[in-house]
């Protein structure tokens, strides 16, 4: 029994958005049950009065537990670990877990903003890939090189070794935003070895934004 049981879980995303993705993959690890309340960010209903109030600033994921509601994924993701331990988001050791930690800031501070609809949205169409190729390209090298700094390849495929942490919850989508905007990832094996391995687990595929109730009816 989990402080969830009994509690309606209401995830509002969007089916491509990186950070919701994150917590679905958080929350398909942690066998939680929840609904998902789209919000179709091309229609612009991140804007809307009504997901003011439950998103000040209007940015996706919000999770909604109950009659509490929390923002930005990766306190989202931290609280979930809080509430469900098992199977945990990160690791027993001190410095590993500090590792998971830097390499999910590094993904959401100095990549993901730069990818947002938000901000491509300001330029035109055709230079949108090659503004987010900017932040990706030298971020991901950032996260290159600590795995290979600190984590020794036989210790096991993933992020942290060999089991996926948060580090890998927030690695599998932005590699999936990188090959959106065709990045060409042959320079980072490491995080390609822990995005292959992730992704053949079951938490990791059924998050997948293809697989989301929203995906056929946006583009």
């Amino acid at each position: 029994m989990t402080q969830l049981a009994g509690q309606r879980i209401v995830l509002h995303g969007y089916w491509r958005s990186s950070s919701s993705y994150r917590v679905r993959i958080a929350l398909a690890w942690k066998g939680v049950a929840y609904e998902q309340q789209p919000v179709n960010l091309l229609a612009g209903e991140q804007r809307t009065e009504a997901f003011g109030l439950v998103a000040p600033g209007g940015l996706v994921p919000a999770l909604r537990i109950g009659d509490r509601i929390v923002v930005e994924s990766l306190a989202v993701c931290e609280l979930l670990d809080e509430l469900v331990p098992q199977p945990p988001l990160l690791p027993a050791d001190p410095f590993r877990r500090s590792l998971a930690r830097s390499m999910a800031l590094v993904i959401a501070s100095r990549i993901q903003p730069f990818q947002n609809l938000s901000v491509l949205q300001q330029v035109p169409q055709p230079e949108r890939a090659a503004l987010a190729r900017k932040a990706i390209e030298p971020g991901l090298a950032v996260l290159e090189a600590l795995v290979a700094r600190d984590v020794p390849a036989a210790e096991g495929p993933f992020c942290t070794g060999a089991q996926p942490t948060l580090a890998d919850v927030c690695l599998v989508p932005q590699l999936y935003a990188a090959r959106r905007f065709s990045v060409e990832l042959g320079a980072y094996p490491r995080l390609v070895r822990a995005d292959a391995a992730a992704r053949e687990l079951p938490a990791f595929q059924a998050a997948h934004p293809d697989l989301q109730p929203d995906a056929i009816q946006s583009a």
